[in-house]
């Protein structure tokens, strides 16, 4: 059966339909934009249509942020635009270099990285991140299909390799997935004399037992989880309101209020503010 659709119903959507009567999920794929195929499946861009005149609801992802290592900007586009239809932040580099100094520098919940890349190849990145103690999820993703490539990739420290062309529904499913993997081993943060059970959902200091709201309870796990990195205002928004906070002051007071639980009765604080950086939770 054939399905309308018109500009104003995917106003909301990165790519947007010229009038159309289509028949076929490939027609859809060849309205938005030829470098939209990667080969498998086309039912992803009719389903982010439908999403954004509200026909279906998407997943949630919004506390995934991804950083994405991509030379070919039809793909990265491409992928980028996907990801973030369903709530899933994106940063991009396209070359080794600019990508391994953001993968790095910054916190992120997984690595999309291609193998084939300018100036510096995937595998090297890889191997130095591991070595430099990064623990991110990385999923490798590249046209090499044989045995040897995969357990290249595996060895190099990947934790998931997917094969080009692929379907963004299984990237989004792996990214997911990779997404829960750190995080999911994360039960326990201690910090000189703060304790942080997350299983038990118990947070003490000194011995003294701190009742923190379900806003703050977020917060202190993220902040937690990269510790002692910086983690940027975007990313607590992210995590917090799908990066679409209340209002511009909503953040900052959030963490006053969990700065009066955790520092104020103390000696020393523990949660620390670099204007214009970000927030941490470390020693001074």
């Amino acid at each position: 059966m054939a399905m309308e659709c018109s500009p104003s119903d995917c106003s909301k959507t990165y790519v947007h339909l010229e009038e159309c009567f289509v028949t076929d999920t490939r027609e859809v794929a060849a309205k938005v934009s030829p470098t939209v195929y990667l080969g498998i499946d086309y039912a992803f861009i009719w389903d982010m249509h439908l999403s954004s005149a509200g026909i279906m609801n998407m997943t949630s992802s919004a506390n995934i942020m991804v950083l994405l290592i991509e030379d070919d900007m039809d793909i990265a586009g491409t992928v980028s635009d996907y990801l973030e239809l369903e709530g899933v932040e994106c940063d991009h580099a396209f070359d080794g270099i600019r990508g391994f100094e953001l993968a790095q520098q910054s916190n992120y919940d997984v690595i999309l990285l291609d193998v084939m890349l300018p100036f510096r190849d995937g595998m090297s990145i890889c191997e130095e991140l591991r070595a430099n103690g990064v623990d991110t999820p990385i999923l490798m993703f590249t046209a090499r299909d044989t045995l040897e490539d995969k357990l290249q990739g595996f060895q190099a420290g990947a934790d998931d390799y997917l094969i080009k062309p692929f379907a963004m529904e299984e990237l989004l499913m792996r990214t997911r997935v990779l997404s829960r993997r750190r995080s999911g081993e994360f039960k326990k943060f201690n910090l000189l004399d703060l304790s942080v059970d997350f299983d038990k959902r118990v947070v003490t200091r000194a011995g003294k037992d701190i009742k923190v709201s379900p806003t703050g309870w977020t917060i202190l796990e993220v902040l937690s989880q990269n510790s002692p990195k910086l983690v940027s205002r975007s990313r607590l928004e992210v995590a917090l309101w799908q990066g679409q906070p209340p209002d511009t002051n909503a953040l900052k007071t959030h963490l006053y209020k969990l700065r009066q639980r955790i520092d104020k009765p103390f000696q020393h604080d523990l949660i620390h503010t670099v204007a214009g950086q970000g927030v941490a939770l470390r020693e001074a």
